[in-house]
């Protein structure tokens, strides 16, 4: 997926049907001149529902049209026939989805299983037909109901990764640089900070025919969870990770003070983040000799002493397959 087709964020206007007017039809038929009232009530306008697609991955179909409307409700006809209903519409969103509503930004609903169905906006009820009305004193009414109009809304579609494994790191940390190792993902690689703008997702083959997904999220900047470096738009999809993997390049004068604010800034945006599993891993150990190698070695453990920690090389697929066992090893141990 390049980044382009990557959208996370859109807006959306959305309205339901109106429904359909009651008849106020009066039977005529031969030899029976005054047969009474008998229109038939009007049809329920059409539902706006949020659908739950496990096939899409991004809200890309949504970048060129941002207007749902559904179908008004039919008017009621003679013989009691009731008018038709108006159109459902369905809009089909990726799991993980957010639906905001735009004025508040409340949270309308989150789409967070396969399948699942939410009815945003009921479409507006059809009006009764002139038949509801008649009664002894009032024998031939000549009214019925107009139906009632359907709902307007503007809402937010905000998409928070779903994956099995969040890339955490500063800008130019080699996150990309690993996705296009172990996948057959092609995320934009360059030597200057923020390269990925976008989050890029990829899918690590493992022994046995396994697999699970691997997300490359925009680098992280001191200070991101008061929104600097555009770190609200960047936090919001790790909140949906499984497991994290913090990316900390061998270059950097302090290996655990740079882990410990990746970690903090996490807990300042969401607190609840501390809670998830995660591993360490050096990159860009290709830059290291065999001295500097076994001296970074010792550092990781004395610094990391329970965490699972890996150091590896891209570049020169160095420790890659340990570290995909360590992967598959938290998932299950977390799932």
């Amino acid at each position: 997926m390049t980044e382009g087709n990557f959208v996370d964020y859109v807006k959306l206007f959305v309205a339901s049907g109106n429904g359909g007017r009651g008849s106020t039809h009066l039977r005529r038929e031969k030899f029976v001149a005054k047969g009474g009232p008998d229109g038939g009530d009007g049809g329920r306008g059409g539902h706006v529902i949020i659908r739950a697609d496990s096939n899409l991955w991004t809200l890309y179909s949504f970048k060129f049209k941002k207007h749902f409307v559904a179908g008004h409700g039919g008017d009621g006809g003679k013989s009691r026939s009731s008018g038709a209903q108006g159109e459902d519409i369905c809009i089909n969103v990726p799991l993980g989805t957010v639906v905001r509503h735009a004025d508040t930004q409340e949270i309308i609903v989150e789409i967070t299983e396969k399948d699942q169905e939410v009815v945003l906006l009921k479409g507006g009820l059809g009006g009764r037909g002139n038949w509801h009305f008649k009664s002894a004193t009032r024998q031939t009414p000549r009214y019925a109901q107009p139906g009632l109009e359907g709902a307007e809304l503007a809402i937010i579609l905000e998409l928070k990764v779903l994956a099995d494994v969040g890339l955490v790191g500063f800008p130019n940390a080699g996150k990309s640089t690993l996705l296009a190792a172990l996948t057959a993902a092609k995320p934009k690689i360059g030597d200057y900070e923020f390269t990925t703008l976008k989050p890029n997702l990829g899918i690590v083959s493992y022994r046995d025919f396994k697999s699970f997904v691997m997300a490359d999220i925009p680098g992280i900047i001191e200070g991101a969870a008061e929104g600097k470096g555009l770190g609200h738009y960047f936090l919001r999809h790790i909140e949906r990770n499984s497991i994290l993997l913090f990316m900390i390049p061998a270059d950097t004068p302090d290996v655990k003070k740079a882990f410990d604010i990746l970690r903090a800034e996490l807990i300042a945006y969401n607190p609840e983040l501390i809670d998830k599993d995660y591993i360490v891993a050096l990159t860009k150990c290709d830059l290291l000799d065999a001295e500097l190698w076994n001296e970074y070695a010792t550092e990781m453990k004395v610094n990391f002493p329970k965490v699972p920690h890996f150091m590896i090389s891209s570049v020169a697929q160095k420790g890659l397959q340990e570290l995909k066992d360590g992967l598959w090893s938290l998932l299950n141990q977390s799932s």
